[in-house]
């Protein structure tokens, strides 16, 4: 019998093995590979990125994590507030000048003003509740930003916005993979606190390309990894869980002491068998968006626009956000090196119209998007990749508080660890891989004795 069987190799699953490494493990991954969304590919020194980009600093469970595997992280280089919009490209200077620097009504800006002023003083209100306090539980503190401003969505907070001003905010809010008219007004408020203050929350990119994390902790943990297994069912029972899966075309049953349920929620429901009802029912209201992201490897030679940019919103176009993926690289160099690499990101509704698309439809869409924002950016591409993911990140919704108590406790022997358990993606991912292991490693130290 295991001690251990983890279901998912994407963060937050390869985040509990890690910790639970010295018991008799095994982590089960349906994929060829493992990571999930945290998703890179080295070129050179630069790498390509289809997935989560940005991860948490000091004090988090995230440099923990960091620590104890031996990555190395930088805090993000360069400007996050850069923007595309009606041709004009905005890439200085303080955000609330941007409404009387681009083509648009005076509609137009006068809603954007009214709003921004709103969002504004609410992002404030937002970075005082999401402070953690002293020796304060990180679950009270997440608990606590679920229930900022969770009654209403971000359209209703906002109010209807005429078309650009709308097409502003849409970028920033819908990151998330949920629009503004599903997300909370919270969640949406959150994603301007993590934009406007750059180094609080997520701030920091993975040397190498964030792969780097998930394919060094696999590397670690050797055989105790499968690819490639479909998992049919868990069932506990009063002394150990059941874990049937199919490998090759084999079916294979496994019986451990415990097992850590690190897949999307709507996974998780369908293969855990006899889960309580209370925490079914709470896995059945997560909702998901989809997105779809493309790499793009780049071959100029000299300096670029976007050379001191992190990240461009590009709203009204076919991705919400170009991430300037190399800006790590160029930032450290002391003379401008050859090429590029970008990520553009389709979450939500964007996404949604790309799905149906072939990769190449896909690129083209891209690159004309592309094209306009950096005329001739095209002809300096080299490569160009898209991933596609119908079940992208869990949004918060309105009421989507009332369920995170039900959520975050073990089910008898088994335990949920997901991003779709909090507000902070990567870091969510690995603390509530984390929380498992912890919990579980200490039942299993007291049944030694």
């Amino acid at each position: 019998m295991k001690d251990v069987v983890i279901i998912g190799g994407g963060l937050a699953g390869l985040s509990a093995a890690w910790r639970l490494k010295h018991h008799d493990i095994l982590l089960l991954e349906s994929t060829n590979r493992v990571g999930g969304r945290v998703m890179s590919e080295r070129r050179g020194s630069y790498w390509l990125n289809w997935g989560g980009h940005v991860y948490a600093g000091t004090g988090s469970a995230t440099d923990e994590l960091f620590k104890s595997v031996g990555i190395s992280s930088m805090p993000v280089p360069g400007k996050l507030t850069a923007m595309s919009l009606n041709g004009k490209l905005l890439t200085s200077g303080p955000v609330e000048t941007y409404p009387f620097r681009v083509n648009m009504s005076w509609k137009d800006r006068f809603a954007l003003i009214r709003a921004g002023a709103k969002v504004r003083a609410s992002v404030l209100r937002y970075g005082k509740i999401a402070k953690q306090k002293s020796l304060e539980d990180k679950s009270v503190q997440q608990q606590r930003i679920l229930d900022f401003m969770n009654h209403k969505t971000f359209t209703d907070f906002t109010g209807h916005l005429p078309l650009d001003a709308d097409a502003i905010f849409r970028p920033t809010v819908s990151r998330s993979t949920g629009d503004p008219e599903q997300i909370s007004a919270g969640a949406g408020v959150g994603y301007f606190h993590m934009i406007w203050n750059k180094d609080e929350g997520l701030s920091r990119n993975i040397m190498g390309g964030p792969s780097t994390l998930t394919d060094t902790i696999a590397c670690s943990l050797g055989d105790d990894v499968l690819l490639n297994t479909d998992v049919q069912e868990v069932i506990q029972d009063h002394d150990s869980v059941t874990v049937k899966y199919v490998q090759d075309g084999q079916e294979h049953e496994v019986q451990t002491r415990y097992a850590v349920l690190a897949t999307p929620a709507p996974i998780t429901r369908k293969i855990a068998k006899n889960i309580s009802p209370e925490v079914g029912a709470a896995l059945d209201q997560i909702k998901y968006g989809p997105h779809v992201s493309a790499a793009f490897l780049t071959n100029e030679t000299g300096k670029q626009v976007w050379d001191d940019i992190y990240s461009f919103a590009t709203p009204k176009k076919s991705f919400d956000v170009l991430i300037h993926s190399s800006n790590i690289v160029h930032s450290l160099s002391k003379n401008r090196t050859k090429g590029s690499t970008f990520m553009t990101f389709s979450p939500a509704g964007r996404g949604q119209k790309l799905l149906d698309k072939t990769d190449e439809e896909i690129i083209d869409i891209y690159l004309n998007d592309l094209n306009e924002m950096f005329p001739g950016f095209s002809d300096k591409v080299v490569e160009a990749h898209v991933q596609k993911f119908p079940l992208g990140s869990a949004y918060i919704f309105p009421g989507r508080a009332k369920i995170q108590p039900i959520l975050t406790k073990p089910d008898n022997r088994l335990y949920l660890a997901g991003d779709y358990l909090g507000t902070l993606y990567t870091e969510t991912a690995i603390q509530t891989g984390f929380n498992a292991a912890q919990d579980i490693n200490s039942l299993l130290s007291y049944s030694y004795q």
